[in-house]
Formats: C-alpha cells, structure tokens, sequence
C-alpha cells in the first residue's frame, strides 16, 4: 500500500494538467489510478487509507497551492470514487465486474463533489478571486460536473488496463 501511495504522490507531482477557463482551479492528473489499484487489491479499507494519506501528502507538498480545501476535496472524490468501486468489485472480481465498479464509482465521484463543490468551492474562490458565492460555482458547475466525470473516467479506464496485468506483483 505504501508503493501505491508513494506512486500516487509522483504522478500527481509528474502529471498535471491544468484546465481551460472557466475552469482553471482544476488539473487532471492520474494520482487515483494506484489509489483504485490498491482498492481493487486490497479491499475498501486499503483504498481508503490510502486516499487518505496520499491526500494529504500529496496536499502538504506538491499540491500545497489547493491547500486544506485540495486535501478535503481530494479525500471526498477519491474517497467517495475507491469505496463505491473497490466495494463493488469486491463482490464481483471480472472484467464486468471492475468496468461496472468503475462506473458506478465515477457516477458516485461526480454526484458527491455536485454538492461538495457547492459547499467547499466557495471558500476556496474567496481567498483565489474574491467572487466566493454559490451563484459563481452554480455558473461553473457544468464545467465542475464534466471535469470530474472525465477525470474519473480517465482514470478508470487507465485503472482497467493495468489492474489485471499487475495485480500479481501488487498483491505480493
């Protein structure tokens, strides 16, 4: 679990891309795909510890600019993305297993961070651009939706490509 943890933090720290305005508090990057690899090896717990104390390195260091609201932020969508899949797939360990655990995490992930992004977003906003309103979020939230809907989606798929090819070295 360490190993995944500590992959996490360098994709993240390796791989940032940041987002077009509106939008351009957000990045890309594929920190969740060793996080949902230790879900889908090790179980729901693993893959929550792991969200957990890869956010907050990941937020006390090479995301620091987020700060607090990065690392909540993080725990919830990550959190929220490795239960839901890590739970289902737990139950049903084939392919169709882990392509509907994907998605049913991905749904979960954007669904939770609608209302997270409504309630986090604006303080965040205040101290970045001083127009910390629900209003200002509501008018990025399409943006907001479709940003976290791909990011995970991404890493999903990333995620179903190589699980199956490393789960042998993983689970060692």
């Amino acid at each position: 679990m360490a190993v995944m943890i500590a992959l996490s933090v360098v994709l993240v720290a390796i791989v940032h891309i940041p987002m077009p305005a509106p939008i351009t508090f957000l990045e890309y990057d594929p920190a969740d795909v060793p996080i949902l690899i230790a879900g889908f090896a090790f179980g729901p717990v693993a893959g929550i510890l792991v969200t957990i104390i890869a956010s907050l390195i990941q937020g006390l260091t090479v995301s620091a600019g987020s700060g607090i609201y990065g690392i909540i932020m993080h725990i919830l969508a990550t959190g929220v993305y490795v239960l839901t899949a890590s739970l289902i797939y737990k139950h049903k360990k084939t392919k169709s297993g882990a392509i509907i655990a994907i998605a049913c995490g991905a749904i979960a992930m954007t669904t939770i961070m609608f209302g997270a992004n409504l309630v986090v977003t604006p303080y965040f906003m205040m101290g970045a651009i001083n127009k910390g309103t629900v209003g200002a979020v509501l008018d990025l939230m399409p943006f907001i939706l479709l940003f976290n809907l791909g990011k995970a989606a991404v890493n999903g798929i990333l995620t179903f490509l190589l699980y199956k090819r490393i789960s042998p070295i993983v689970k060692k």
